[in-house]
């Protein structure tokens, strides 16, 4: 029997965390169980500032998002970095880590989704000038926390308003 994915109903900690156990169990790319410890490091770190905040159960799973999205951030730069010295090795193996960490975050909304989020932001608000796109890109980043790319919504907000002008 295969083993059933229970993925959809984890949290996104206890997700990085049976990924760790899974890869620790296995002989397997050392790459990816580097990182998933650079992962668990970087999320016990946020834990005990949020213990020192008062919040004794550690950091909730936004806050484990944030910390994967800096990740990100950290190797693209890196790799660019690498890239521009020359260390094209450390360029690739800073993307592989990109991919392994990308794989715990939720994809961004597009297509249909994105569309339908869009129309719902725009007639909560009322929007309907061009200049109210700030105000609806915003509006969808708070409602689908990391679930926005700012450079898709904004086209779709765009197009959007363009309709109802």
């Amino acid at each position: 029997m295969g083993r059933e994915d229970v993925s959809a109903c984890m949290g996104l900690r206890a997700r990085i965390l049976q990924a760790l156990k899974d890869e620790s169990d296995s002989i397997g790319d050392e790459t990816k169980r580097a990182t998933l410890r650079l992962i668990e490091c970087a999320i016990r770190d946020r834990d005990v500032c949020a213990r020192g905040r008062g919040q004794g159960a550690g950091c909730p799973d936004e806050d484990v998002r944030r910390v994967l999205e800096t990740l990100v951030l950290q190797r693209e730069a890196s790799a660019r970095e690498h890239d521009d010295e020359g260390r094209i090795e450390d360029a690739i193996r800073e993307r592989s880590e990109i991919e392994i960490i990308q794989q715990f975050l939720p994809k961004p909304l597009s297509g249909k989704a994105l569309e339908i989020a869009v129309k719902q932001i725009v007639d909560d608000l009322g929007a309907s000038k061009l200049t109210d796109l700030g105000r609806c890109v915003n509006a969808l980043k708070e409602r689908y926390p990391g679930l926005i790319e700012a450079s898709s919504a904004g086209k779709a907000v765009r197009t959007a308003l363009s309709k109802s002008l």
